[in-house]
């Protein structure tokens, strides 16, 4: 099985929450699947939300790309450097108040990096395969927010990618619900890391809003339910 590789990051980073506050805007943790759907789409040159009309379930990059088998390899321990930021949104209509000024207060990430894993085995895949081994682009790609932009580096296809078998840990963001604490290993008996959090992994048909599942990313020893588990450069790399 063909696998696409890359790596991705960024000086900063903005995945917004859908949570309201009343103080500041706050973002998830790490890239989730529909962020990265939405950089692939920037890359083939597909349509987003504001280009969507009435007839349409989904934005076209959404569409066409929702099927990609994705699996993303945080760097470190999962967790990055987060910084509140403060600017002014001094366009006239952006605030009520005397003067027009809207305060705004982000959360960015800073410094985030990944490794991207992609399953070549559908005609979306190829396209976004060879855009990517050619340095094509059509639109920029950026991490969340046009504020963030986003590097892409050391675009490999790898062409022994098999299904991992006996897998005791899981190198990758997994899902949780595929995943137990795997107590009788005795391969891992001090674990270092786990980093767990509601991450979207597609769009609502009839809101576009975010389906969420809780992911987890860990070296604790793992048993998994998963058949989409491949061995990667000697990693376990979980897709969905």
């Amino acid at each position: 099985m063909e696998i696409l590789q890359f790596t991705l990051n960024g000086k900063t980073a903005f995945f917004k929450k859908p949570d309201v506050n009343e103080y500041a805007y706050f973002t998830f943790g790490n890239i989730h699947k529909v962020a990265l759907l939405g950089i692939f789409g920037a890359i083939l040159g597909y349509n987003g939300y504001n280009q969507m009309t009435k007839e349409q379930n989904y934005p076209e990059f959404y569409q066409r790309l929702k099927e990609l088998k994705i699996a993303i390899v945080p760097s470190q321990t999962g967790y990055f450097m987060k910084k509140i930021h403060t600017f002014n949104n001094s366009v006239g209509y952006a605030s009520r108040e005397q003067g027009g000024n809207l305060i705004v207060r982000q959360q960015w990430l800073h410094d985030p990096k990944w490794e991207i894993y992609v399953l070549i085995d559908q005609e979306e895949a190829e396209n976004l395969k060879d855009a990517m081994i050619h340095d094509q682009c059509c639109y920029v790609p950026y991490l969340g927010a046009n504020d963030h932009y986003a590097d892409i580096n050391h675009v490999v296809v790898i062409d022994d990618g098999i299904k991992a078998e006996n897998i005791t840990h899981v190198d990758s963001l997994c899902k949780k619900s595929d995943v137990n604490l795997n107590i009788e290993s005795e391969e891992i008996l001090f674990p270092t890391y786990k980093y767990e959090e509601f991450l979207p992994i597609g769009l609502d048909e009839f809101c576009n809003q975010y389906i969420m599942e809780p992911m987890i990313y860990t070296d604790f020893a793992l048993k998994t339910t998963s058949d989409l588990v491949y061995c990667v450069d000697n990693k376990n790399i979980s897709f969905f």
